[in-house]
């Protein structure tokens, strides 16, 4: 039922993208004006001279926006700026519980009791005027337990301190076995159902409140709740081997051949800086799965040296592909008890528009057909190249294309030895870029960022700037901590997590939380009245007699900060760390503009793979060379970014994007096969093993791409740690930038060119799909949004259609 919480996490949002993990995959009343202090006056600090030209913003703005630019650029400022003399500890995000690590367990036991209470009230549900709320309960009953499971689950995976990540995970263990025993609870189902089932209860129901309803009975049909006791004990054992053995299948993955010795002379045409670390006299140690053997295999010139370092970097070693293939197994049990054909067929049940593995099967065959020209255009380049080497070459190997497409990509380059992302990057200050995100969202949407100084114990590291989302309409609508530095400490890959989703809250549910406070001794003294109660002390807006929960988000990236070094150059992002920011921040966009009244459907908890949409459609964006040279301005001289550098860095980074789709194809389609076979058959011939994942995985490279497949005797499967976190929905990256692409050319690039950025565009996309989360049906919301009644029914034939729309950027 708490299906925010039930998905598994590669390291750790309810789920992390994948392009988040490849890139290496959230009240109403503002606080008092007396918890922050006036801004300091731009007039006094020293510095460079800054933009003037603030598109869309008023006068009395431009403060906030200079001092957005200022506390990400520089660190004097920031220091200054976040020194609260006197400040009291106000608890981690302003909870009031997380005061202390063990104001976490305080935390969970209190959100025990009220849920213990709230299943008491629906269990007890008799009248027509009790089964109209029951969908509000379980609503409400999912937003308890998940504000502590979703902030356990930040804090044990990115606070610095190991005693607040092991209350963290305390929390997390005891509120997610209550959680399991809620999902095979019949007796919930049960009153669901007779809910849903009585048209005088229906009747009065919000579109949002139905797609609540449908979304909570398929989280209990998908936990087996209607089985006999012995199957919901088995259904329980297996989700928890499931959870185990997919944890260590990611954390535990290994190369089988985790170092290579080889002669220094093999590395020619690396960077002698990186080649001379890895020497020791006359031999390079080269770590299999490192930076260094990605740069190798793009620089060296030797093709034998690159051929072992290709054949190591994509071999897993056996205990890997054992876990692997153990855990599709143990899913496939699952999804058999579950009365599923398949583990796939389970997985795309849940909130997904394709519905079923046919549909999956149609959309990713229908863009590899659009995408095969283009595959065969950019090989033809990398042979014309090697043939410039080796006059009698026929084929390019698969360690010949990381070499070669380099050499493709170097007249894109402004000098061979310096890449043109060297020379965009003094254009692209962190404070700039942030400065640029608020105002392209000032002029989409009418919202933009305000930086508040952080209150004592408010924030898990220094470093986290606080930002509060400002609408011209509605007021304070989130808030956004973000964690972009780089720390020794940290997790390395970029990610959005909402801590506390958008809700509404009633007052029948504040007098209770707040009777409960007045009785619990953990509860004394913390709140001030029944909405800071009900909002554990955290931010919440209020419009008339309704109060909601104000979305709260974490962004999390890993970008270099000069200041650790004594600099005082600010962080400069290359092209692909602000793709990165861009597509974080598009997730972040999403939970902020879809403040539902329920959580359950509320921001990024829609249909899995429309979820990357909004993130992916940012990277247009970040590579419009209009959008980015309204912001983009040098560090130190304030100019604007010339056009060439950027035009030529923007075709740089999609100079073999045919490729690249390609290999998202393979991956998606490995996935669908190893979820969907053996129990469902899939698409192998009868003489491979469908059990046999490196025979599997050999087979859809060899069969579906243009590319050269991996030679016989590698496992790369056995890296592949999406196989757990993604299990049979992969295919959702994909299919979203296929999405994004469409919605960008229909939407943004529609009319005048220099039009892409206006507030009635922005509202299109807004009022057609970003605001509803996941309370419309994803397929209406499209049909809105591109005006096109092709898609309305969704299905295998919509599916094709989305597949079709596949077009590599030139």
């Amino acid at each position: 039922m708490l299906r925010a919480v039930a998905r598994p996490r590669q390291w750790q949002k309810p789920w992390v993208c994948s392009t988040c993990l490849s890139r290496a995959a959230a009240p109403t009343r503002v606080p008092p004006r007396r918890l922050f202090t006036t801004s300091p006056k731009p007039a006094a600090l020293p510095g460079p001279s800054y933009p003037t030209f603030i598109p869309a913003t008023q006068a009395p703005q431009r403060k906030d926006d200079y001092v957005l630019r200022s506390i990400f650029d520089r660190p004097d400022f920031w220091r200054d700026f976040s020194t609260i003399p006197g400040s009291y500890h106000v608890g981690l995000f302003r909870n009031a519980y997380l005061k202390t690590p063990d104001g976490f367990i305080s935390f969970a036991q209190v959100s025990l009791r009220r849920a213990r209470a709230i299943v008491v009230k629906v269990m007890a549900a008799a009248t027509v005027a009790e089964y109209r709320l029951i969908v509000r309960q379980l609503d409400q009953l999912s937003d308890v337990l998940c504000r502590v499971l979703d902030m356990a689950d930040f804090v044990r995976a990115a606070h610095p301190s190991r005693t607040m990540q092991s209350r963290a995970s305390e929390c997390w263990e005891m509120l997610y076995q209550y959680m399991n025993e809620l999902n095979t609870m019949t007796g919930l189902h049960d009153q669901l159902a007779r809910a849903m089932a009585d048209p005088k209860v229906t009747m009065v129901w919000s579109e949002e409140e139905k797609a609540v309803a449908d979304v909570l009975r398929l989280e209990f049909t998908k936990s087996a709740v209607n089985l006999p006791q012995k199957a919901r004990d088995r259904f329980v054992q297996l989700s928890s081997e499931i959870s185990t053995v997919g944890s260590e299948f990611v954390q535990e993955t290994e190369p089988d051949q985790p170092t290579l010795v080889l002669p220094s002379n093999d590395l020619l045409g690396m960077d002698p800086t990186h080649a001379r670390k890895l020497t020791r006299g006359s031999k390079v140690y080269l770590p299999t799965m490192s930076g260094e053997a990605s740069m190798a295999l793009r620089s060296v010139h030797s093709a034998d040296a690159r051929k072992l370092i290709y054949y190591a970097s994509r071999t897993a070693s056996q205990k890997s592909v054992e876990k692997l293939e153990y855990l599709m197994k143990l899913r496939a049990e699952l999804a058999r008890l579950s009365g599923f054909e398949s583990y796939g067929h389970l997985a795309l049940r849940d909130r997904m528009m394709a519905k079923s593995p046919a549909a999956v099967d149609k959309f990713l065959r229908a863009v590899a057909q659009t995408n095969r020209p283009r595959v065969q255009q950019e090989l033809a380049d990398m042979l014309k190249e090697k043939r410039n080497v080796d006059p009698s070459a026929k084929t390019v190997e698969p360690w010949d294309k990381e070499y070669y497409s380099e050499l493709v990509r170097r007249p894109l380059q402004n000098t061979a030895r310096r890449p043109a992302g060297d020379l965009l990057m003094p254009y692209l200050s962190l404070g700039s870029v942030m400065q640029g995100l608020s105002r392209l969202f000032t002029d989409l949407y009418g919202i933009r960022f305000v930086p508040r100084q952080p209150l004592t114990g408010e924030t898990w590291h220094p470093d986290v700037r606080r930002i509060d989302v400002m609408s011209d309409e509605e007021g304070h609508v989130a808030i956004l901590y973000c964690d972009l530095f780089h720390r020794e400490d940290k997790l390395p890959n970029p990610a959005h997590f909402t801590l506390r989703c958008s809700r509404e809250i009633d007052e029948t549910e504040m007098a209770d939380v707040w009777d409960l406070s007045q009785r619990e001794p953990s509860m004394a003294g913390l709140f001030r009245n029944p909405a800071s109660a009900a909002n554990d002390g955290m931010a919440y807006s209020k419009h008339g007699s309704r109060i909601k929960q104000l979305p709260t988000i974490a962004l999390i990236c890993d970008f270099p900060d000069p200041a650790r070094d004594g600099s005082d150059q600010p962080a400069l992002l290359s092209f692909y760390e602000l793709e990165t920011l861009f597509h974080e921040m598009g997730h972040a966009i999403h939970s902020i503009l879809a403040r539902t009244s329920f959580q359950t459907v509320s921001g990024t908890r829609c249909a899995t793979d429309l979820a990357e949409l909004p993130s992916t459609l940012m990277e247009y964006f970040a590579s419009d060379p209009g959008v980015v040279h309204s912001f983009a301005r040098h560090y130190q001289t304030d100019e604007p970014v010339p056009l060439g550098i950027l035009k030529n860095k923007i075709l740089q980074a999609r100079r073999f994007e045919g490729s690249e789709t390609e290999n998202q194809i393979i991956l998606s389609m490995l996935d669908q096969a190893l979820h969907t076979t053996p129990s469902a058959g899939g698409n192998l011939p009868g003489d491979i093993d469908p059990t046999d994942s490196t025979a599997v995985y050999h087979h859809i490279q060899a069969t579906v791409g243009c590319c050269p497949p991996d030679p016989r005797g590698t496992r790369w499967q056995g890296f592949f740690g999406h196989l757990y976190g993604y299990g049979s929905t992969y295919y959702s990256y994909l299919f979203d930038r296929v999405l994004a692409q469409r919605v960008w050319e229909v939407v943004f690039q529609s009319g005048h060119r220099r039009a892409v950025v206006t507030r009635e565009k922005g509202e299109r996309l807004r009022q057609g799909l970003l605001k509803w989360g996941g309370g419309r049906d994803p397929w209406r919301c499209l049909a809105d949004v591109l005006q096109d009644e092709r898609l309305a029914g969704g299905g295998e034939e919509a599916m094709a259609l989305v597949g079709s729309w596949w077009s590599v950027r030139s």
